[in-house]
């Protein structure tokens, strides 16, 4: 039997880009329904993000002219991570497989058709990896290989090169509805979760219109998400600095004592600023990271609801 595949778009403030790319994504399922390889009853899913432009509008739009096409309104902006699992987790009853992938046109929409073909060969998910960061400014590319392997060292296990855009059968996202916390890294849980999994490669484009959501800023809090969500390290890496700090102090200790008890002590005071500003600047270093692990803790203990949905296409 044919799967059925839904094909999940998060959208925030997109309607420059939107309606580019949404013929392209209905395209796409055409085009694979044509071939034979997927369900006639696959749709291409919209989860508007709490926009604030027309965006939500063009997806009614697009839903009411084409049946092909589904769409969710978040009641507010919740973010990219929280935005794809509504999206996902609306979508895991109606069918076998889904796809998610940016609205923005970067990621190649040729690589479903490898990924259905991976998922028909028996892969249960199939990541998105893209072949080289020629698109991307030399600081981008040298700060995205720093964090995959930086979090590849804390622990936390993630396919390199790979963001969000990736194939999951119906029953890896009925195992994924069982993952509770708040704190979303959808790249990291998705290989917690397991089952057979294999990658496509691709070539990432230019963005075809709009600008990007994604600015320094919540690339970095996504960034500190991961490492946090999934790794204890760093708190074990302030316990050891803290020991080999403790000793060399201790050794510290000794020498000024018996320099002192021969006589041989000089008063320093920059030696004395030095090492108390260190010793500071270490202590409120450490008191951040294991804040933002409580931080964390606090939120999850809440477990207030991660998306709440105010309107859908089918209301129409």
């Amino acid at each position: 039997m044919k799967p059925t595949l839904y094909i999940v778009v998060p959208c925030y403030n997109e309607e420059e880009v939107l309606p580019i790319t949404a013929p392209m994504f209905i395209g796409k399922i055409e085009s694979l329904t044509a071939a034979g390889k997927i369900s006639d009853k696959s749709r291409v899913f919209f989860v508007n993000d709490g926009s604030r432009d027309k965006t939500w509008d063009i997806i009614k739009s697009l839903a009411q002219k084409d049946n092909r096409v589904k769409g969710i309104s978040l009641s507010r902006n919740r973010g990219h991570q929280n935005a794809l699992l509504a999206g996902l987790m609306e979508a895991k009853d109606n069918c076998d497989i889904t796809v998610s992938i940016d609205c923005d046109g970067q990621d190649d929409i040729n690589a479903i058709d490898k990924m259905v073909d991976e998922y028909l060969a028996g892969c249960d998910v199939v990541y998105g990896v893209r072949s080289n960061r020629k698109s991307d400014t030399a600081f981008k590319r040298g700060s995205a290989q720093l964090y995959y392997k930086l979090l590849n060292v804390l622990g936390a296990e993630v396919v390199y090169n790979h963001a969000d855009y990736r194939l999951l059968s119906s029953r890896v996202l009925r195992e994924l509805e069982g993952f509770k916390e708040v704190n979303l890294f959808l790249r990291g849980m998705i290989t917690l979760v397991g089952f057979k999994s294999t990658s496509v490669s691709y070539e990432r484009t230019p963005r075809l219109a709009g600008e990007s959501k994604y600015p320094l800023k919540k690339m970095l809090s996504l960034a500190f998400d991961g490492i946090t969500s999934f790794s204890v390290k760093p708190i074990r890496i302030i316990t050891a600095f803290g020991f080999i700090v403790a000793l060399i102090s201790l050794v510290g200790i000794i020498w000024s004592v018996v320099t002192a008890l021969m006589g041989k002590s000089v008063a320093g005071w920059a030696s004395m600023v030095s090492i108390i500003c260190f010793l500071g600047g270490v202590q409120l270093l450490s008191l951040g990271i294991i804040g933002e692990y409580i931080g964390k803790m606090y939120l999850e203990t809440k477990q207030r609801p991660r998306y709440i949905i105010s309107e859908t296409t089918d209301n129409k």
